[in-house]
């Protein structure tokens, strides 16, 4: 028997079916270890003996290493096949240390598809781990490790904010300094003007381009009313311009261009697209046979590969014709680009949207039609379109019309934008041509500040400055949220109050930390330390010592929250009172905290419950204890302290727990046989496991 292991429980199946009977195919679930709480300041790192890391394993992972080390001593042979990136090579050393598997001889199978061929290939080319890759990501860990710890220390004792982090904090960043564009713009009036004329029997709309004097722009009511009285009947056309111009198709997808395009086509939020996008590259049953969809999904490349030209280019001319057969973009990348995997395609040409769609949910199949149609169109010939521009004048002032006819669609024949070309027929027109006007009109407007980033803008913001990489996109979105820092409403991010005190803090005290600049400079370094090029304990000697002098400055320097002033003086040593953040939410204080202590008590309102208490006879009320919790009291407390709990259902309770096949949160839910964890994400997820000992649920 040799034993395979995987990340998730998805592949197993179809893994295990490629492979054969000889095959046992098991997941680990993600990571098994993690750096420990233990040693110096809780790190789990022995900073004085060259960042040495002390490793844990998970305790939901405890179970899963038993079976797997109960497998590994019963196989012949034990092959690793984590996910093709810095984690995945992570997770197969943990795996092997773990194990006690030799790292420089054991099989390490790399497949960037959950097909037939590509696993077959992967066994029959093995590799063995990737120890620069693997010291990339520990060093990875290892820096945001001391970051998170230290700096979430600091501002939680000081301005109650619950965590910062290398890429979350220079994130927050970029989204303050946004927020205070759009506080600090100023609106500028200016007047748009609707002019409609005939020509031809037809109606059109022309645009204003400039007044007598070249001013392209009206800023005044006097200019406009000027403007409106000054045009006759009569637009005499002054120019005739056709132009033939050549669009070229768009590159395939990357992680951060699949989840910009998800959320402006199709509405998805960036963790939705990441979990979708998994769900097609894991595996889904397609006529009785389960099968990857889509490649790898996270991925800086948008290069393809010249298997997939190759069958691509066949398809393109067996189902469009040769006239439509393009070319392979050479594209150039950043210097952030990995490039270390394909761009996110389809595993199949003849796997059409269309084709499978009876298999898929809606927002599976939409989103495989868009990524199926990305990189199709990407290898075919550009759209031609004519341009007629038109130039036309009224005493002096200079209008213009503009038509655009497709004369090749091109790739459009299956990924479409958006449509500019002009749906009527187009008239003949020469100089000298007059239209007669039908309308005018102007409208007093202003000039509005800048949209509020959405989540799409934002990842490609981040992608931009070089900070996170596609695997952390929307982990890092989705953290700010949950720390309390952003709100996200519809996909659009705006900052809060806690958010901006927060970023501000960092700013004062940890200015290189949440630099992007910085950031993206520590991107670099650790993409040398993954190429062999770059010393491992130079780069974190060269990060820790500046950085931990800055937070023992800090430390000393850093005022405690001074909280919001409500007008009112403490009645014990007649300080301000002021309304102060706590672990259980806001309440109002005494601002010489901690020479006073006093908290000012909100009169509670009792809420009668319709019972006497059965000790004295008085009313009963609800109350809440000092968590939140409400219970049953008596109305006489304290001369009489009879309470009763209140028995909460807990069905679709949120805990704590994450699900290990899609990464949502698992819910306390009720079935025939009782209490169960299911995923959030039912019905896209039918992960469930045991309430207890977390057994996994028998199905």
């Amino acid at each position: 028997m040799k034993l395979v292991i995987v990340e998730s429980p998805t592949k197993c199946d179809t893994i295990q079916r490629y492979l054969g009977k000889e095959y046992v195919v098991k997941a680990s679930l993600g990571h098994i270890r993690d750096l420990a709480t233990s040693g110096e300041g809780g790190l789990g790192i022995d900073i004085k003996h060259d960042f040495a890391p002390t490793y844990k394993i998970n305790k939901d992972k405890i179970g899963v290493v038993n079976e797997l080390k109960s497998l590994a001593k019963r196989a012949d042979e034990v092959i690793l096949a984590t996910d093709p990136d810095r984690e995945g090579e992570a997770i197969a050393w943990h795996l092997a240390a773990v194990l006690n598997l030799d790292v420089s001889q054991n099989k390490r199978l790399e497949f960037h598809e959950i097909t037939r061929e590509s696993i077959i290939n992967a066994l029959n080319n093995p590799r063995t781990i990737d120890l620069n890759l693997v010291s990339s990501q520990e060093t990875r860990r290892i820096i945001d490790r001391i970051i998170g710890f230290k700096l979430s220390s600091l501002l939680n004792s000081k301005i109650h904010s619950k965590s910062a982090g290398r890429v979350q904090s220079a994130t927050l960043k970029l989204i303050y300094d946004h927020d205070q564009e759009i506080k600090k713009f100023i609106p500028e009036e200016y007047y748009s003007f609707t002019v409609k004329a005939i020509y031809s029997r037809t109606s059109f709309d022309l645009s204003f381009a400039n007044d007598p004097d070249g001013n392209k722009e009206i800023k005044t009511s006097k200019d406009a009313e000027q403007l409106i009285a000054s045009l006759g009947d009569d637009f005499v056309v002054s120019e005739v311009k056709k132009t033939i111009k050549t669009i070229e198709s768009k590159e395939p997808f990357t992680t951060s261009t699949l989840q910009q395009e998800a959320f402006n086509k199709l509405k998805f939020n960036t963790r939705k697209t990441q979990y979708i996008a998994q769900s097609l590259y894991e595996g889904l049953n397609i006529n009785g046979e389960h099968v990857g969809l889509i490649t790898y999904i996270r991925t800086d490349s948008s290069r393809l590969s010249s298997t997939y030209v190759g069958r691509a280019n066949a398809y393109i001319e067996e189902r469009f014709g040769k006239e439509y057969l393009g070319r392979v973009k050479r594209i150039q990348h950043d210097m952030m680009s990995q490039d270390a995997h394909e761009a996110i395609r389809p595993t199949s040409n003849h796997r059409t949207p269309e084709s499978v769609r009876p298999f898929l949910k809606p927002d599976q199949y939409n989103l495989y039609k868009l990524i199926y149609n990305r990189a199709l169109a990407s290898l075919m010939k550009a759209k031609k379109v004519e341009v007629e521009e038109v130039k036309l004048v009224n005493n002096g002032y200079v209008f213009t019309l503009e038509f655009t006819k497709t004369i090749f669609p091109g790739y459009e024949l299956v990924y479409k934008d958006e449509d500019n070309s002009y749906k009527g027929n187009i008239p003949y027109i020469d100089v000298g041509s007059v239209f007669k006007l039908l309308e005018k009109s102007s409208e007093q407007k202003f000039t509005q500040p800048p949209a509020a980033y959405s989540e799409a803008r934002l990842v490609k913001l981040m992608e931009e400055v070089g900070i996170g990489r596609p695997s952390t996109y929307a982990s890092t979105i989705d953290t700010l949220k949950k720390r309390g820092y952003v709100d996200n409403k519809g996909g659009i991010i705006t900052i809060n109050e806690q958010g901006s005190k927060t970023s501000i803090v960092l700013q004062k005290y940890f200015p290189e930390i949440i630099n992007t600049k910085y950031t993206a400079q520590m991107e670099k370094n650790l993409d040398e330390v993954e190429e062999g090029s770059a010393s491992r304990i130079k780069m974190l000697n060269d990060f820790y010592i500046p950085f931990n002098e800055e937070v023992i400055k800090a430390k000393d320097q850093m005022y405690p929250d001074e909280g919001i002033p409500i007008g009112e003086m403490c009645p014990k040593c007649g300080s301000p009172l002021v309304i102060k953040n706590g672990k259980n939410g806001q309440f109002i204080g005494c601002s010489s905290y901690p020479k006073c202590r006093y908290v000012k008590k909100e009169k509670e309102e009792m809420e009668y419950i319709g019972r006497k208490c059965p000790e004295c006879g008085s009313e009963l009320v609800k109350r809440k204890d000092r968590k939140g919790r409400e219970f049953i009291a008596c109305s006489s407390y304290p001369k009489c302290s009879y309470t009763e709990t209140i028995k909460i259902d807990k069905t679709n309770e949120k805990t704590s727990k994450i699900c290990p096949k899609c990464g949502g949160f698992l819910l306390k839910k009720r079935g025939k046989h009782g209490y169960f964890y299911g995923c959030e994400h039912y019905p896209n997820c039918d992960y469930m496991e045991s309430l207890y000992k977390g057994r996994k649920f028998k199905k």
